[in-house]
């Protein structure tokens, strides 16, 4: 199987005024252009949806997952075959039956792979409700747990080990198991495809279930695990203003700065069990 996640290159390093030259190994980037097929007998349309910047592989998973968190479809049921890939494209087919959100086609997307949100009309564009919208889930985690997922995710994130230069979301059980991982050159794209993989198993949403970011947490992050049913995320970089006021909304559990023994709550304490009383 060819390796399109990655890419040689040749590459001059410079390090106390010695010059030598390495071969070197770089994440990719290439667009994927997302189609939908939806309509009745004779009427099907096809419709350009979007066009995202992206690491290679995974690409249905990235096109479904899409689809969902931007509020289009609802569920995999709605999928009438398995997706269609032809080079930078992918077309999702839609059941008849489906009946997806085309008002939220009224916009057009143009994802990069550094944002997610950029040019969507406003927040209230992507302030959508998912299944966690009156879900409790009020399970507990101990400190401990939290603080082994990091080296989790690193020991299984192959293609970050390569070229540094991927994001990564990772599923994990209430003991600290990792489930699932997806890598990719965008944050958002990472948690796209690993939500998309589970509404093509039929695992959403995702209770009982613990989400790792790789880098900082966004509000778009947050929007998309909300959608997906989750409730408590950790991220090993910072949470936006609005991140937390979203995870607040929803009443998730919000975890930044995850690394070597130590985490900010910003909230849903409530879900983390302390190794003292102090909180």
């Amino acid at each position: 199987m060819i390796d399109t996640a990655t890419a040689p290159a040749r590459v001059i390093k410079i390090a106390a005024g010695k010059t030598s030259v390495h071969d070197d190994i770089l994440a990719c980037e290439e667009p994927l252009e997302i189609q939908m097929v939806y309509g009745h007998g004779n009427n099907r349309i096809r419709k350009n949806i979007a066009v995202t910047m992206r690491t290679p592989g995974n690409d249905a998973e990235l096109a479904v997952g899409f689809l969902f968190t931007e509020g289009i479809i609802t569920s995999g049921s709605e999928l009438k075959s398995n997706p269609v890939e032809t080079g930078n494209s992918i077309a999702i087919e839609l059941d008849e039956s489906a009946q997806p959100a085309l008002q939220k086609l009224e916009r057009n997307f143009y994802t990069t792979s550094s944002c997610g949100v950029c040019g969507k009309s406003s927040i209230d564009a992507v302030r959508t409700i998912g299944f966690a919208a009156g879900d409790p889930n009020n399970f507990i985690v101990h400190e401990e747990i939290i603080y082994t997922l990091p080296m989790l995710l690193r020991k299984t994130q192959d293609i970050f080990e390569q070229t540094g230069g991927l994001h990564a979301s990772a599923l994990f059980d209430l003991t600290g198991n990792l489930l699932l991982l997806r890598e990719d050159v965008g944050r958002h794209n990472a948690l796209d495809k690993l939500i998309g993989a589970c509404i093509l198993t039929g695992s959403l949403p995702l209770k009982n279930r613990l989400l790792l970011l790789s880098g900082r947490a966004s509000f778009e992050l947050i929007q998309k695990a909300a959608m997906a049913g989750i409730s408590l995320v950790a991220a090993v970089g910072a949470p936006s203003s609005l991140a937390v006021e979203l995870a607040k909304e929803f009443d998730m559990t919000l975890i930044g700065f995850l690394r070597e023994k130590r985490f900010n709550i910003y909230s849903g304490t409530k879900r983390i069990a302390m190794g003292d009383s102090s909180v």
